[in-house]
């Protein structure tokens, strides 16, 4: 597992660095972890100091983000200007702001928050509406069958009915009778308060850990990193 560590309790309160504090790194590292939406903390403007699992995935080779040595920067000149200006406006005068960052099919969303003492939390955007285990989660708390689950997995995507049934290879008055039974099992009014039903859970993070592959840290940044 990858980490990059909060700074130590003991330089910014009592002076006390034993098992206690070190258990209360561990367990927030671990709630940051269960968070999907990719959060890095932030000092010194675009100083790293954390980061959650999330986060580790999403600043693939494809982000507008990315991670130099152990600072924050943008990939496009176009971005790093006004992401710079955020993360100083955050850790020096306190304010917050929402940025959309990259082009085309990799436009992303990113909030710069500060937290005090000069710090900054920046949260990324999520990956997808409704998560794939989240929904299936979903599915087996009501018991939905398998059948039905897939049609549910569709409707997440964004699929309409007509073009699920294709996609699933049933015909439409199969799928119009799952969603009656889904809707009927899960209480949603409509395929619209279904969907939102889904969307609005909280993470299996630690489910999608499991089949989640962490990008391999440059060269350069294997220092900041423990195994």
């Amino acid at each position: 597992m990858f980490a990059i560590p909060f700074p130590e309790p003991s330089a910014r309160t009592d002076g006390y660095a034993g098992p206690e504090r070190r258990g209360e790194r561990n367990w927030l590292h671990a709630a940051f972890d269960e968070v999907d939406y990719g959060m890095l903390v932030l000092t010194s403007i675009n100083r790293v100091v954390h980061l959650n699992h999330a986060a580790r995935i999403d600043l693939d080779a494809a982000h507008p983000l990315q991670l130099i040595g152990r600072d924050l920067g943008a990939r496009d000149a176009r971005d790093a200007a006004a992401l710079h200006a955020a993360l100083h406006d955050a850790a020096q005068r306190g304010l917050r702001k929402l940025l959309t960052l990259g082009t085309a099919a990799r436009r992303v969303s990113v909030s710069v928050v500060p937290i005090g003492e000069g710090r900054s939390l920046v949260m990324l955007s999520k990956r997808q509406v409704c998560e794939s285990l989240s929904v299936q989660g979903f599915a087996r708390s009501h018991g939905l069958t398998p059948a039905e689950t897939r049609v549910l997995v569709a409707l997440c995507q964004g699929i309409p009915p007509g073009d699920a049934a294709a996609e699933i290879g049933v015909g439409i008055a199969t799928v119009r009778t799952q969603i009656g039974s889904i809707r009927q099992k899960t209480g949603a009014q409509s395929i619209r308060a279904l969907v939102r039903q889904v969307a609005v859970l909280p993470p299996l993070m630690g489910a999608l850990r499991q089949v989640m592959t962490p990008p391999r840290p440059a060269p350069h940044d294997e220092h900041l990193v423990a195994a």
